[in-house]
């Protein structure tokens, strides 16, 4: 069924509320999302970046260096669908957030319950040497992305691991590697204690993250989407409200608070 923000500002003020957030809510920051028309998987073939790729060539990594240079060119500012989340949790409608997204805008903006389901884009770690089964092995080094910057323009174009030697790698969840330790527990937990999840922004294809607002649909909590396209979960819905995360979100937070 297709609502105005209004009806979704209703639900919102009921409180309880969990947001489940995708590429969409990013896209007014000036950030592609991946496989729409421009999107990043349409200039990069994603099959070249894959965990095991990442580790066995260095010309992959300097390849992937290069990528998250562009990602971050566009020196993205949170716009307003991720400021009405931080309002709204502020204002104790809103329990947190768990997110598809690797770009930090949500904690830029403010809000502080936030499960990044696929990892940061802000920090580099070490992978180890030679990990293996798409785990992650290292020494335990994480720096600002802005510190591999800095190496790569000193000359080093694949800069290693300070502390080991070992590889360094965006702190995100590449294609074929494991999410990290405890975060799927933790948004499962978050999803399984609100009475409404609202979905912004996301395809709700991608899995597992895709799973975890259907399994709260389908135990009991109201669903709201917002989404410029069709989902998967629409029938499974209590709402859907069709537009940008912005506009939608910021008159559902007015009509809210």
């Amino acid at each position: 069924m297709l609502l105005s923000a209004d009806a979704l500002g209703a639900l919102l003020a009921e409180g309880g509320v969990v947001a489940f957030t995708g590429a969409g809510i990013s896209t007014e920051s000036g950030i592609p999302d991946f496989r729409s028309a421009g999107g990043v998987w349409t200039r990069h073939d994603p099959k070249l970046f894959t965990f095991s790729r990442y580790v066995r060539s260095p010309e992959v990594r300097v390849r992937a260096w290069a990528m998250r240079r562009e990602f971050w060119s566009v020196q993205p500012r949170p716009n307003a669908g991720h400021l009405a989340l931080a309002r709204l949790e502020a204002t104790g409608l809103v329990d947190g957030v768990v997110t598809q997204n690797i770009d930090g805008l949500h904690q830029a903006a403010g809000s502080r319950r936030v499960v990044e389901l696929h990892g940061t884009s802000r920090d580099v770690l070490c992978v180890g040497t030679a990990p293996r089964a798409g785990t992650p092995d290292g020494c335990g080094f994480r720096a600002p992305t802005s510190w591999a910057f800095d190496r790569v323009d000193a000359g080093e174009a694949d800069p290693a691991c300070p502390g080991c030697g070992g590889i360094l790698k965006a702190a995100t969840v590449s294609f074929g590697q494991n999410l990290f330790p405890g975060v799927l527990e933790e948004a499962t937990a978050r999803l399984a204690a609100a009475r409404t999840v609202r979905a912004v922004g996301s395809t709700l294809k991608v899995q597992p993250a895709a799973g975890l607002p259907a399994a709260a649909a389908r135990r009991g909590a109201r669903l709201g989407i917002v989404n410029n396209e069709a989902t998967p979960l629409d029938p499974l819905a209590t709402l859907v409200v069709r537009g940008t995360a912005g506009s939608i979100l910021s008159a559902a937070a007015a009509a809210a608070v």
